[in-house]
């Protein structure tokens, strides 16, 4: 386990040491930036609607009986901008994404074209692990903020629509705008980020030590999303607890 801290904190600082380079490679990370996009953006409306959706469900009831329903939409949008928004959108990413790049990466390991790029004296972390890195951690946060929007749309025609909670959706959106601040949104954006480039390093680090043909492939490709989201949910509670400050009295 160490070992596998130790080494994927060296490419980290091998893909940083990289980012210089990322204007020159900039068609491979809008490549990569469109994979993403092409491969998430359903999924991704369709599990921020239902999210938005369901909290207001479970939430809803229980504040009109307490005289509180005038409260869902500021509940609603905080659950998703501070927390289920990035979380949800990372699992999703390491899930997609994630598992795609080791694999690639995996395979090129095994069938030994990333020994042939280093005969060829490129290195494979400026090819191949920086564009990726740089892509998720770009993509992510864009992603969040789409998360918000539809979930914040979910959760408002459920309020509108559901005859137990009946909140009006100029009511929704009203208590939304007075409780949401942006430091709110802020802080789901730098969870992202950090989750984003979790996934890439971890994802890319398990792909390039691949080993062992095709069912090395699938080990490293299970490594990858197991890993990415045991360090997600560490890591969201490690934001969480630093980025208090940031709630408590940095208003923008």
């Amino acid at each position: 386990m160490f070992q596998n801290l130790g080494e994927m904190l060296l490419l980290l600082a091998a893909t940083l040491r990289a980012i210089p380079r990322a204007w020159r490679d900039r068609r491979k990370v809008a490549d990569q930036l469109f994979d993403i996009g092409n491969a998430s953006l359903f999924m991704a409306c369709m599990l921020s609607l239902f999210i938005g959706g369901v909290l207001a469900l479970q939430t809803g009831p229980v504040l009109v009986q307490r005289g509180l329903g005038s409260s869902l939409g500021g509940l609603v949008a905080l659950g998703m901008c501070k927390e289920l928004a990035p979380v949800m959108m990372a699992v999703l990413i390491a899930g997609r994404i994630g598992s795609a790049m080791a694999a690639e990466l995996g395979s090129m390991r095994v069938y030994q074209e990333i020994d042939a790029l280093r005969t060829l004296n490129i290195d494979p972390v400026n090819y191949l692990v920086m564009p990726r890195v740089l892509a998720i951690a770009i993509a992510l946060p864009c992603l969040v903020v789409f998360a918000n929007l539809v979930g914040w749309t979910g959760g408002a025609l459920v309020a509108s629509f559901n005859d137990r909670i009946s909140v009006t959706w100029s009511a929704f959106f009203g208590n939304l705008r007075s409780v949401v601040e942006f430091s709110d949104l802020l802080n789901g954006l730098i969870k992202s980020f950090f989750f984003a480039v979790v996934i890439g390093v971890v994802s890319c680090h398990q792909g390039l030590t691949t080993l062992g043909g095709p069912r090395g492939i699938g080990r490293s490709v299970t490594k990858a999303v197991v890993n990415s989201l045991v360090l997600i949910l560490l890591l969201d509670y490690v934001l969480t607890r630093l980025l208090l400050p940031l709630d408590n009295g940095w208003r923008f």
